[in-house]
């Protein structure tokens, strides 16, 4: 299996153990995890980037500088949704999982499905 970098919405602190942020654009930051051969190699914690400038697709912007492929999330609005499809970053659903660490666990399994359009919320955080 080649090598993924997966950005996941996180709460404070971020890292493997931190619980999943409930909407990717309002969340305090992301955790990236380099994953290589079904075993996670390395972890990283970034901030978000401020709203305003660009709304939603200031985010999406800022992960694919980054460099992600794939994006776990539990809630998003179908604009951003439709950027990371764009600048061809996968976005899968983080369903169950609540600590970034089983969210990466499940997508190294396979039990993530893709997100799709009903998965996709008004925005502003209203789930």
């Amino acid at each position: 299996m080649d090598s993924v970098l997966i950005a996941i919405p996180s709460q404070n602190p971020g890292g493997l153990d931190a619980g999943l942020g409930a909407h990717f654009g309002h969340c305090d930051l992301y955790t990236l995890v380099a994953v290589q051969g079904g075993s996670v190699r390395d972890v990283q914690v970034v901030p978000n980037v401020p709203h305003q400038q660009g709304g939603c697709m200031a985010p999406v912007q800022y992960l694919a500088g980054k460099g992600v492929q794939q994006l776990i999330a539990g809630g998003m609005g179908l604009r951003p949704l439709m950027g990371f499809k764009q600048v061809g970053i996968q976005v899968l659903h983080g369903g169950e999982a609540r600590t970034v660490g089983e969210a990466v666990q499940a997508a190294i399994d396979g039990k993530l499905m893709q997100f799709q359009q009903m998965h996709t919320c008004g925005g502003g955080g209203g789930l």
